[in-house]
Order: C-alpha cells, then structure tokens, then sequence
C-alpha cells in the first residue's frame, strides 16, 4: 500500500486543522495526520519550528511536491484548490469568483477564527471570565454569525451557485460556536440560514467522514 501523498499536523480540539482535513477529503487526496502533544508543547519545540516558525498548527507537508511545506490553514486551502483541483470542485475557474473566495477567505481568518477562539479560551479555560471580556467575543460571534446570514439568505453559498473551500472554512468554528459560545438555539433561531448552510456542507461524504473521525477521537 503506499504511502499517503501528504502529512497534516493536527490537533483534537482546535479547528483549523480539521479544515484543512475537510478540503483533503473533498478532493480524494490521501494524507496521514500526526498529533504533536501539546501538553508537552512539542508544537513550540525545534523539531516543529523548523515546518512552522510560528508553532502553530496547522501544518501540511506535501510528499509529491518535493516534500513542499506550508501553514496557516487558509494558505494551505488555497495551496491544495490551486494546485490540486483542475476540474475546480470546490473551486472556481474564473477570476472573479476566485477573487470572492479570497475575500471569505480573509474574512474568516481576520473576522471569525480570532473572535470565537478568544470566546472559547475565556468560556473553557477562565471559567467565562472576566464576564465583559466573554461578553465581546462572545457578541463579535453573534455578529459575525449575523452577517453571514444576511449573506445566506440570498444564496445557497457564500461565492457562486456551489460549495467552495471559501464555505468549508468557515464550518469547524461555527460548530464551535454552535456547541460552546452562543448554543445551538441562537443558530437556529436567529441565523437559520446558517444553520441550512451548516447541514448542507455536513451532508457532504468528505466533510462527514472528518467530522465523524473528529467525533470519535474526541470520545475515546
């Protein structure tokens, strides 16, 4: 059997790398994921910063391209569309289309992972305190869930008439968000149509795959 084509590092609980999964998955590309511990911070160690001087996850290695090495989850998407989706599956051929996944794309790194990252972190790990600070982020989630919406309510997705990576980025921190920061009842009730656009992506064989290996691993 051969080896995968590419090696992801990950991690259990953070979004980002499961992202990046997603959109391996959607385009049939194999890959193997490895775990650095990060109770004994091996992503900050030497062995990791020399794939990523930020010590951060994720990272991909692509085996095929001379071992080519990449992080920031939202480089590596537009790396694998690029280079790696001809019949532009979760992509688009023209230009302009291009130019709008760009766009979400720098929306969700700018405008949603920081904000509900800071809501999780302070929910989780501060037990909801200082209650002013959870309040920011946790009202910045509801905004950003908000503008999506309005977006949503006038188009299945965000760019064009089909799933793109620019709507796979986004899923992960909404479950986030949908479990931790603000519940599943404000998705409902007050961004449907994100919650319409949510079960869509999930229904998809590639995204559902990852999502039930994340499921698994975070139970066992």
């Amino acid at each position: 059997m051969s080896e995968p084509q590419f090696t992801l590092y990950s991690t259990l609980v953070g979004p980002n790398g499961w992202k990046v999964a997603m959109v391996l998955a959607e385009l049939g590309l194999t890959y193997k994921t490895l775990w650095p511990d990060f109770s004994k911070k091996e992503q900050k160690g030497p062995e990791f910063t020399k794939l990523n001087p930020n010590g951060r996850i994720p990272v991909l290695i692509d085996h095929k391209n001379n071992d080519f090495t990449l992080w920031e989850s939202n480089a590596i998407i537009e790396y694998l569309v690029a280079k790696y989706d001809p019949e532009h599956t979760i992509s688009f051929a023209d230009f302009e289309s291009q130019q709008y996944v760009r766009q979400w794309l720098y929306f969700q790194a700018s405008g949603q992972g920081p904000y509900y990252g800071q809501a999780v972190w302070f929910i989780k790990n501060c037990n909801g305190e200082p209650a002013e600070v959870v309040d920011r982020y946790t009202n910045e989630t509801k905004r950003v869930l908000k503008v999506l919406d309005r977006v949503l309510a006038t188009r299945e997705w965000l760019v064009g008439d089909k799933l793109s990576v620019a709507d796979i980025s986004f899923l992960q921190w909404n479950t986030s968000a949908d479990r931790i920061i603000v519940g599943s009842e404000f998705v409902d009730k007050e961004t449907p149509n994100v919650r319409r656009w949510m079960n869509a992506m999930i229904a998809r064989p590639g995204i559902a795959k990852v999502m039930t290996e994340r499921v698994k691993m975070l139970s066992a």
